[in-house]
């Protein structure tokens, strides 16, 4: 999880509700938003308030206007409802030119400069909505939608954020597996879900809906309306045919129309928190952009009283019963909603099954390792040295480094030698084998400090990782740090890989020893006997040999046998723990 998503996860399930109203209070007691309508339909109805269509008008008029109509179309060789139809047009045009003066020219269908003037105002206080929401809904919409309905629906919120928690789980029902724990913990969520009435549900319909109109016309392409205008020396002034921009205009005159209502104090408050994102904001600056985000709205209010895009298009396109429509968004908030819970939840069960792990590791490294702390790298990033390279692989080659000194070379190293030195194998390559494998794992201490070197500043890695650092580009200096992290951390995979295959190597060779090698490959020592009489002082004959080897403990002989034996668990251990390491992500680069 990136720490952005983790920092919007701690606002939505982390938060106390003190905590939560605190913040909030930080923003509500410094400021109090207009509830009045962004959008008024008086303001943009017909003014005539006639029927729905131009029949039912035609049809209501009285008689005498019925003849005038029918005398006006012998001149003009159309249909009296076409005439009818022209002069409620022109009478429109001139209800325009009363009620939003300089706006629209109805004879020659322009745009006139004061339309420019309310749409560049209104590009501008929709950009400060434009960047937050690419702080908030663009960056997790889910999380978004959660924060939110904590503030509309606290008591279910609080249900979802205790109920469905692995410890809570875990303790109330330690009988049961991992799996069936997050079954119950999916279980207690709809539960939860279940309870959300249908006001609510309205509610935060609404919020989703404001959201959604509000994102429209924040990224509306302005831009291409505004360049369409040009200079018009008759009027000394910028102005624009409706009909060069007729579909952006029905476009933008329909996100208007829906988003009539301000949105709610919820839905702004969570706007400024995941703006904030937990910075720290001084009163003055805090102040500043409240203060902006109502200029922003009154923009849209400002823009709505100047300018009246329905009554401009029903003159423009001749037809006077055009309506806006209601745009459609916000209607997948609760898929979204319950989609960002279901995957916080399976995230925090990841993350405990993955403690869990770790705990019961950290317990094997205890005992294995004989109480030593690890040995860690002294260049490297870790807690006590923040400032080390983030690579990955640092776990494990500390692991390694302290298994060198506390097991390898105390209690492993002694067996190994003797074999290398006094084992007669029966085949060449086979000594061969061992005596790489054995070679590897006897340099692996130097190995992983001269490794630890090179992330040093003076050494390879760490000499060009602080260079790029002080590049001034960002991007070269992003680059360049990040490929001397790469090339330090397949380096140390390298180290690992190697140590792995060392330790295989020799527990297969090992187990052939003692009669125990699965697939054939190796065999036992040409001289077993005189290795167990060496380090026993028993003479075995052949026969007492195989008993040696392969019998219980206790029989003549064994001891040597024991000592093998040991070695191979232990190295089984190692191997085991390298694994666990690999499973529970502690070798993973932190940069």
């Amino acid at each position: 999880m990136s720490e952005e998503n983790r920092t919007f996860h701690h606002l939505v399930s982390e938060l106390s509700a003190e905590e939560r109203n605190i913040l909030l209070a930080s923003i509500s007691e410094k400021y109090t938003f207009s509830k009045e309508p962004l959008y008024e339909d008086s303001l943009h109805d017909n003014p005539a308030g006639m029927p729905a269509t131009v029949e039912d008008q035609f049809t209501r008029l009285p008689w005498y206007r019925h003849l005038w109509f029918f005398i006006l179309s012998l001149f003009k060789t159309v249909t009296p409802m076409k005439v009818f139809e022209e002069n409620r047009v022109v009478h429109l045009g001139k209800e325009i030119a009363r009620r939003f003066p300089d706006s629209f020219d109805y004879k020659r269908n322009w745009l006139l400069p004061l339309f420019h003037k309310a749409l560049a105002d209104l590009k501008e206080g929709s950009r400060f909505f434009y960047t937050a929401l690419d702080s908030s809904v663009h960056r997790d919409k889910g999380a978004f939608y959660a924060f939110l309905f904590s503030l509309e629906m606290e008591d279910i919120h609080a249900k979802l954020q205790t109920q469905t928690v692995p410890q809570h789980i875990s303790e109330a029902y330690p009988d049961i597996s991992e799996l069936e724990w997050q079954q119950m913990a999916f279980h207690e969520m709809e539960k939860a879900l279940a309870e959300i009435t249908g006001e609510q549900r309205q509610l935060m319909y609404a919020n989703a809906r404001s959201l959604y109109c509000l994102k429209e016309l924040a990224s509306f392409l302005y831009d291409r309306l505004l360049l369409a205008f040009e200079f018009e020396p008759s009027i000394k002034g910028l102005i624009c045919s409706v009909r060069a921009v007729q579909d952006q205009l029905v476009s933008l005159n329909n996100i208007l129309y829906s988003f009539k209502e301000p949105p709610s104090m919820a839905l702004i408050e969570s706007l400024f928190v995941f703006m904030l994102n937990e910075q720290e904001y001084d009163a003055v600056e805090l102040q500043n952009i409240l203060v902006k985000a109502e200029d922003s709205l009154e923009a849209i209010r400002s823009f709505n009283r100047q300018i009246s895009l329905t009554l401009i298009l029903r003159c423009a396109t001749r037809d006077i019963t055009l309506e806006p429509r209601a745009i459609s968004g916000g209607e997948d908030w609760f898929a979204v909603f319950q989609d960002y819970w279901r995957k916080h939840i399976e995230e925090q069960f990841e993350s405990f099954q993955q403690d869990r792990r770790r705990k019961k590791l950290f317990e094997t490294f205890t005992c294995f390792l004989r109480g030593k702390h690890l040995r860690l790298l002294e260049h490297a990033e870790s807690e006590s040295n923040p400032d080390g390279l983030p690579i990955a692989g640092i776990f494990s080659l500390s692991f390694l480094l302290t298994f060198y000194t506390v097991v390898f070379m105390t209690e492993i190293n002694g067996v190994l030698r003797d074999i290398l030195l006094n084992g007669d194998f029966y085949k060449r390559e086979h000594r061969t084998a061992f005596t790489e494998h054995y070679n590897t794992l006897i340099k692996l201490e130097d190995a992983i400090k001269g490794f630890d070197y090179n992330l040093s500043p003076s050494g390879a890695y760490g000499k060009r990782y602080i260079q790029g650092s002080n590049e001034v580009s960002i991007s070269v200096k992003r680059r360049k740090m990040q490929v001397a992290i790469e090339e330090a951390s397949n380096e140390a995979l390298e180290l690992i890989s190697r140590a792995k295959s060392s330790i295989e190597g020799l527990l297969t060779i090992l187990e052939a020893i003692i009669c125990k090698d699965r697939d054939g490959k190796y065999t036992t020592l040409a001289n077993m006997s005189r290795f167990i009489e060496r380090n026993t002082g028993v003479v075995l004959q052949e026969e007492q040999l195989t008993h040696a080897v392969s019998g219980p403990k206790g029989t003549k002989g064994t001891s040597f046998i024991t000592n093998m034996v040991e070695v191979i668990q232990k190295l089984h251990q190692t191997l085991q723990i390298l694994v666990d390491i690999d499973v529970t992500d502690l070798d993973r680069a932190t940069a």
